[in-house]
């Protein structure tokens, strides 16, 4: 039974039994896991605070043949988005919320795109690349329509032709190819851009994986009452 370690990104958490959570996470080298965290729900668990969603971590699990899951042995948290939303300190403001359902949002893409095994470095290397920019604090929805428009060239199924989108959204993505994420607040952008691409990614997604995520239902709904 051997000892993988690896860096991963926590994408989700379900519930198992009474104490311990099944950990979906993101490794560099080895494709998306699955992996069974014993205790992780125990206020005195090895595991606190290092299973949030997009939380960046050094993993070590055991692995044996012919089982779907892995167990984990600990997860160790090199960076967390709390620690950029003022959540971590008790805040209570509608921007750490906000900032909140966007990590959610980002975990569930990646979680919807990763392969099982499979590993896939530029998938890695973008999911931990929202860390800078959340230090940076950037923007959340220049950022979520940055996010969108690698994953899907990353995937293969942004489409070429551009000639249906304004100058401002063409020049957004323009800008997105050679812009790192922690400065894509420095690109200059109107919000009703920003609202053409989303509508244009969110299509983009839903025909892809064939269904609408929770979590951008969730954004919606956020919005609408905020």
């Amino acid at each position: 039974m051997p000892l993988y370690t690896a860096d991963a990104l926590i994408l989700r958490t379900y519930k198992l039994g009474e104490a311990d959570r099944i950990v979906v996470f993101l490794t560099r080298d080895r494709g998306k896991k699955r992996g069974v965290a014993k205790g992780a729900r125990r206020p005195r668990s090895r595991f606190v605070g290092a299973l949030e969603p997009m939380t960046e971590v050094r993993v070590a699990y055991f692995e044996k043949e012919r089982r779907e899951l892995v167990g984990l042995n600990y997860a160790e948290t090199v960076r967390s988005p709390l620690a950029y939303s003022g959540v971590a300190a008790g805040s209570t403001s509608d921007t750490a919320g906000q900032h909140l359902e966007y990590v959610a949002y980002f975990a569930e893409l990646l979680d919807e795109w990763a392969q099982e095994a499979d590993a896939d470095d530029r998938l890695f290397r973008l999911g931990a690349s929202m860390l800078d920019a959340f230090a940076a604090a950037v923007p959340a929805e220049a950022l979520a329509r940055y996010f969108e428009c690698w994953l899907l060239r990353l995937q293969g199924v942004y489409p070429e032709s551009r000639g249906s989108l304004s100058d401002g959204a063409v020049a957004f993505l323009a800008a997105s190819r050679v812009v790192p994420p922690h400065r894509v607040g420095d690109v200059i952008v109107e919000q009703r851009v920003l609202r053409e691409l989303e509508a244009v990614h969110r299509a983009l997604i839903a025909m892809h994986l064939e269904k609408t995520l929770k979590s951008d239902r969730v954004l919606r709904d956020l919005r609408r009452h905020a």
